[in-house]
């Protein structure tokens, strides 16, 4: 009796459910998927004068749906102004230029891919699809005029990246990257960018130049990695560098290229202190001609100092005229890429009036040297030294330049030696001299300057003894 109750229940129940869903259906029947659709316009004319440019075209769904807009001309071909978007239910509206996905005309050869495009003159029929996820199709038509809208593309007639491999390292070789974008028109936008390995894009700058943001004829885009800016650059690797050149009325052209990154990174050097309160060690030596270095060749070379803290207390150092302050400090490239230095080598001895270009030996951007500077220097540190010996270094052969560099492998450190020969007393005497790690043309960091300062007495003998 009891079941019989429950399941006239149950029955009771569906019946009712039934009754008001089909109640539902009759008073209120399911909405089409497209409840409008169209443009607000007849006709347009996209050439960017203001006038009629742009239509708008609105439509509505009742349930979620793929669209797909397309415009078919008189000719019977179709160009797609959207394709299988995802759309929820609502009202949506979107201005039309007349730019459509990218195309080619017959027989066409353009530089570069066309990734949007004005469609030619004429009449077109447009057609909004919509397909429902059960499956359920529905689409609406109509007709729009396009007129007056004959415009070419902003083609890119030179895409060039210069060289197309570069150490973004600040050793001054292949440090930076040129660009070369030449317009055959002006252009609204135009846009150059690495495509990093997560698919980011990495803006790179145009040069400061004449010539104005998107006017047409050649621009030049540069490019260092962002080590300028004081960030590591994008991991080694191989990389698209892409520029994109927009018009007004909205068509736009592309252009790829591959650049290669290798032994990119931050430079990282400092002087490492020889012992505990020593950061350069000083001494005295006699000097003998056969030190003697200039232009035509260099002398012999200092040998290496003995590691002494001896001096590390004595506040003054005396050197007699003639003679000669040697030093011994240490290089470390803490830093995770080499770093280029140049000559002379440690060892070598320079007179008191002598600069590195009096051994023919100038400054180098990128390089690193070791040097060594006093209050009454005429030039920021005019003796300079490289920052290793020679069987501590690296020697790479740059087939660009045809030249052969040295480098201090990463996380190596050297010892780096010298002297300077004191031939004249200076007005201010004493005076303080220290050392310095410069990165030529870069910059010779706050921990690198003012290195292990010491006061320098020059004494002259023949002074005391006529005293």
């Amino acid at each position: 009796m009891r079941v019989r109750y429950t399941l006239t229940f149950f029955a009771a129940t569906a019946g009712v459910i039934l009754v008001l869903i089909l109640g539902r259906l009759i008073l209120r029947p399911p909405l089409p998927l497209i409840l409008d659709a169209g443009f607000d316009r007849p006709a347009i004319s996209p050439n960017a004068d203001g006038a009629d440019d742009l239509a708008v075209f609105s439509y509505a769904l009742s349930r979620p749906a793929l669209v797909s807009l397309s415009l078919k001309s008189e000719q019977g071909r179709t160009f797609y102004f959207r394709q299988d978007q995802p759309r929820n239910d609502d009202e949506y509206s979107v201005l039309f230029s007349g730019v459509v996905d990218g195309f080619l005309h017959e027989g066409e050869v353009v530089y570069g891919a066309v990734e949007r495009r004005l469609i030619p003159n004429g009449l077109y029929t447009w057609q909004l699809e919509a397909t429902a996820e059960s499956g359920e199709a529905a689409s609406a038509t109509g007709t729009l005029l396009v007129e007056a809208g004959d415009t070419p593309l902003p083609i890119m007639s030179e895409f060039r990246i210069a060289p197309a491999v570069f150490s973004p390292n600040q050793d001054g070789v292949a440090d930076r990257v040129s660009i070369n974008v030449y317009l055959e028109k002006d252009v609204e936008r135009l846009d150059v960018y690495l495509l990093g390995l997560d698919g980011a894009r990495i803006p790179i700058s145009a040069r400061v130049e004449e010539r104005q943001y998107g006017e047409a004829g050649r621009h030049r885009f540069d490019y260092e990695g962002g080590i300028d800016l004081g960030v590591d650059p994008p991991p080694d690797g191989t990389y698209r560098v892409v520029a994109l050149a927009q018009d007004k009325v909205g068509q736009r052209m592309r252009m790829e290229g591959e650049l290669a990154i290798e032994l990119g990174g931050k430079p990282y050097a400092e002087i490492k202190p020889q012992a505990i309160g020593v950061e350069v060690a000083f001494a005295v030596q006699p000097y003998d001609e056969r030190y003697f270095s200039d232009a035509d060749g260099l002398g012999d070379l200092l040998p290496l100092p003995e590691d002494s803290a001896s001096l590390a207390d004595s506040q003054r150092i005396t050197v007699p005229l003639g003679q000669m302050l040697a030093f011994r400090l240490t290089v470390d490239n803490y830093g995770d890429v080499p770093i280029r230095t140049s000559g002379p080598p440690p060892g070598t001895v320079y007179r008191q009036d002598q600069l590195s270009g009096s051994l023919g030996l100038f400054d180098e951007s990128g390089a690193w040297r070791v040097g060594i500077q006093c209050e009454t220097s005429m030039t920021s540190f005019p003796y300079r030294w490289a920052v290793a010996a020679d069987e501590n270094l690296v020697k790479v052969f740059d087939e660009a330049s045809g030249n052969t560099y040295r480098y201090l492998p990463a996380k190596a450190r050297a010892v780096v030696w010298g002297a300077v020969q004191f031939s004249e007393a200076e007005a201010r005497n004493p005076q303080n001299c220290w050392a310095g790690l410069i990165h030529e043309d870069v910059a010779v960091s706050l921990r690198n300057n003012h290195v292990g300062m010491r006061s320098i007495m020059i004494a002259d003998p023949d002074a005391g003894a006529a005293s």
